[in-house]
C-alpha cells in the first residue's frame, strides 16, 4: 500500500512539473529553437497586438523597425480581451507554449508562442 501511494505521489509530482513554464529568454528561444519546441516557456519582451501582427519582441525598437526576425508571433485568442488590451505597446511576461514550426502571418517570425496562457505588464524590479 504505501508503495502504491508513493507511485502516485511520483507520478502526481511528474506530472506537475513537466506543466510548469520554463523561465527563457526571447534569444534563446531564436538560437536554440529545438531545444524548447513544443515546451510551455515563460518569457519577457515587448509586446506589439495588431491585426496580422500579435507578436513579442527582444526590444522595442525591434518592433519600431520591423524586424521581426527578432519576435516571436503571439496565439493570444484564449486571452481575455481586457488582459490583451492592457500589456499592448508595453513590456510583459508571456506563458505559453514554444512553436519553432508555426512562424505567424507569413512566416516573417522567429517561431511562435501558442496557447498564451499568462500575459501581463513587465515593470523592473526596484
Amino acid at each position: 500500500m504505501k508503495r502504491r501511494a508513493a507511485f502516485i505521489g511520483l507520478v502526481a509530482f511528474a506530472t506537475a512539473a513537466s506543466a510548469q513554464s520554463v523561465d527563457v529568454s526571447l534569444i534563446s528561444l531564436i538560437a536554440t529553437p529545438r531545444e524548447f519546441d513544443g515546451k510551455q516557456v515563460r518569457v519577457i519582451g515587448f509586446a506589439r497586438l495588431e491585426f496580422e501582427g500579435n507578436a513579442i519582441y527582444l526590444h522595442r525598437e525591434d518592433y519600431m523597425q520591423g524586424i521581426t526576425k527578432n519576435g516571436l508571433w503571439l496565439d493570444v485568442e484564449r486571452l481575455p480581451k481586457k488582459s490583451a488590451a492592457s500589456a499592448n505597446n508595453r513590456y510583459v511576461i508571456v506563458e505559453g507554449v514554444f512553436s519553432m514550426t508555426d512562424k505567424g502571418h507569413l512566416g516573417l517570425w522567429s517561431g511562435s508562442i501558442q496557447k498564451v496562457t499568462r500575459m501581463d505588464p513587465w515593470s523592473a524590479p526596484k
